[in-house]
């Protein structure tokens, strides 16, 4: 049984936020929150690109990595994806 990697992904929304998440498939992931269909948040403010992406072996290991850029700076939340080897 082969298990499929997860990745942290981070949006830049309409507005400038930011907003993160966690899937298996990045790009599917991106067009549901552009069509509306992906979280509570983007419904409100659409993303307009994809910041940055990392994978992860396990959902777990992504979950961990998406509180670590949940916790940052809004300012440093972009170069987060510069320091994962």
């Amino acid at each position: 049984m082969t298990s499929k990697a997860w990745f942290l992904y981070l949006l830049e929304c309409a507005n400038g936020s930011y907003y993160a998440g966690i899937t298996t498939d990045v790009q599917s992931r991106f067009e549901a929150h552009q069509s509306g269909k992906g979280a509570r948040y983007t419904r409100a403010n659409p993303p307009v690109r994809i910041v940055g992406q990392a994978a992860y072996p396990d959902r777990s290991a992504a979950s961990k990595a998406e509180w670590e850029l949940k916790q940052l700076p809004r300012d440093a939340k972009p170069g987060f994806f510069e320091n994962i080897a």
